[in-house]
């Protein structure tokens, strides 16, 4: 019944233009104050948002589904198979709504997670910095209390969207006497004065990264998550939520379709094989490597829709799901040949002028969210419990 009665009101409610695949990142509603989308993807949000279906098995008290974990497993069969998108996305939902509804206190989650589901607020993190990257502890910037609020000087670096960002969850170090327990996990409005993001552009010529200089920023001492000077294991927990996410993003099923076509097109049939063998095995490894990490991802989705925190094996899925899909991206300039060289200019479809930009891009994505090497690390110490 309930399968019948969510496919009938995704008929009945998504706009047709929200059946139709995006292009880029950009065609998806990441919301905020600052976001400009069209009518059909601001309805589109609306009407999911007013049934909590942006956070589905999130609460009812604080605007989400309050599904099962069967039945949101249900409504995403039903929007793939309808091919809708979702009307929402971003860090809100995939990190620090979570990390609100395990660590935040009442005050904030009811503040905050509302806000969250409704698209009115987009988050960005504030992790790095130009001093501390995978010495994440060893992190700078200064929080110093003065009464109520805490006066914020520092620098972040690799702010994904932190020019279009509404707000920023970020690490601040509140004692200078002790490195792990010396940080605080703090919530930031970006419009606070004193707050300024940059963009930083990349070699593959664009990027969604910003540097954020923070300047006698006054943030309220109720913005900490948890207790001052304790910050270190929240972030901890909320890099797990983010690794989970980061291999999720890289299932790229509509790459895996475009690997198959781009073969066919620069390769092609023989005997109803691809006539190189090597690229034909290759092309076989990633497919195989991809179900793996698909199944490997289901199970760890659904332990987190019980209400089992992500733990330390997510270092897994984000090392197997970055490097998984770089050698996709690899993959597809080898099949395309001089083709998938295209930069710009007459020659090169659409396909063959973002092949080489992408497979640029990739090479960014074993370092965000914590380095690969970082990822061993983990994985050997607290997964395999191998020694020092």
């Amino acid at each position: 019944m309930f399968r019948e009665d969510t496919r009938r009101w995704l008929e009945a409610n998504a706009p047709a233009s929200m059946r139709t695949p995006p292009r880029a990142a950009e065609d998806l509603c990441w919301g905020g104050r600052k976001g400009k989308y069209p009518d059909d993807v601001r309805r589109w949000l609306a009407v999911m948002a007013e049934r909590g279906w942006t956070a589905p098995t999130w609460p009812r008290e604080y605007g989400g589904g309050a599904l099962s974990k069967q039945e949101a497993k249900i409504l995403a069969e039903e929007m793939a198979k309808l091919r809708i998108r979702p009307a929402l996305m971003g860090f809100g939902l995939t990190m620090i709504g979570p990390l609100l509804l395990q660590a935040g206190n009442e005050a904030q989650k009811r503040e905050h997670i509302p806000k969250i589901v409704r698209g009115e607020i987009r988050w960005c993190q504030g992790y790095s910095e130009p001093g501390a990257g995978s010495d994440l502890a060893g992190l700078q910037t200064r929080a110093v209390r003065d009464g109520d609020h805490f006066v914020v000087n520092g620098q972040k670096v690799w702010t994904s969207y932190g020019e279009k960002a509404d707000w920023m969850f970020l690490l601040v170090r509140t004692n200078t006497e002790k490195k792990h327990a010396g940080i605080s996990f703090v919530l930031m409005d970006m419009e606070t004065p004193g707050v300024v993001a940059r963009p930083i552009k990349l070699i593959s010529g664009a990027s969604p990264f910003c540097e954020t200089f923070i300047t006698d920023v006054q943030v309220p001492v109720r913005n900490v998550v948890g207790e001052i000077d304790q910050g270190w294991n929240i972030a901890k927990m909320l890099l797990r939520f983010e690794r989970n996410m980061i291999a999720d993003v890289f299932k790229e099923r509509d790459d895996r379709s475009r690997v198959l076509k781009l073969a066919r097109k620069y390769v092609g049939p023989q005997d109803g094989q691809l006539r190189d063998p090597v690229l034909r095995d290759r092309l076989t490894q990633v497919e195989l490597d991809q179900l793996a990490l698909d199944l490997t991802l289901s199970r760890s989705r659904d332990r987190l829709k019980a209400g089992q925190p992500p733990g330390p094996e997510t270092s897994i899925f984000k090392l197997y799901g970055t490097e998984l899909n770089q050698r996709r991206r690899e993959l597809m300039i080898a099949l395309a040949g001089p083709q998938g060289l295209g930069w710009e200019g007459p020659g090169f479809s659409e396909d063959e002028l973002t092949m080489t930009r992408d497979w640029l891009r990739s090479r960014g994505n074993t370092i965000e969210g914590g380095t690969s090497e970082i990822q061993l690390n983990i994985i050997a110490k607290q997964v395999l419990g191998l020694p020092d």
